[in-house]
């Protein structure tokens, strides 16, 4: 049974399956809100959500993909990356063009404002994530890499 949090009960063990401390899925969340939320401030002068910038970071490694599988590699649902396509094409950072292999289909691709924002904005993005292990050591970072891939493959 989950412990929810009380007035006495510090932040830090809510979330907690048993006295050795919060849960893992807990301190995972709770990290990923946080980085989310500074993700948002880094990326406020730009005009871009994190999820929207998440999204331009697949197309750059992953450009002309289907916006089915952009959906699936941002981790939202295909109506929420329709929407978002859509307004990234509007602001000129992507755009649609016909599947070369399939006319009726269509890829998205990252347009030439889309690179100049990653551009600018990918300096900032490793700032913050090195403030977020700054704690560790190198072995350390990568064990916490290691850790969050091993932990994904778990479950997918």
């Amino acid at each position: 049974m989950t412990r929810t949090r009380t007035p006495d009960r510090p932040a830090e063990e809510a979330g907690s399956e048993t006295g050795a401390g919060p849960s893992l899925l807990y301190l995972l969340k709770r990290t990923e809100l946080v980085v989310r939320a500074r993700l948002e401030d880094v990326l406020k002068p730009a005009g871009v959500t994190a999820l929207q910038y998440t999204a331009l970071t697949v197309l750059e490694r992953h450009d002309g993909i289907s916006a089915a599988q952009l959906a699936r590699d941002s981790f939202v649902t295909a109506q929420s990356m329709a929407d978002m396509v859509r307004a990234l094409e509007n602001r000129g950072l992507v755009r649609r063009e016909p599947n070369p292999s399939n006319r009726r289909e269509k890829v998205i691709l990252l347009a030439d404002a889309g690179r100049r924002l990653l551009a600018d904005y990918a300096e900032p993005a490793r700032l913050l994530e090195r403030r977020m292990v700054a704690e560790l050591g190198p072995a350390d970072v990568q064990r916490f890499r290691d850790a969050l891939k091993s932990a994904h493959r778990a479950l997918s």
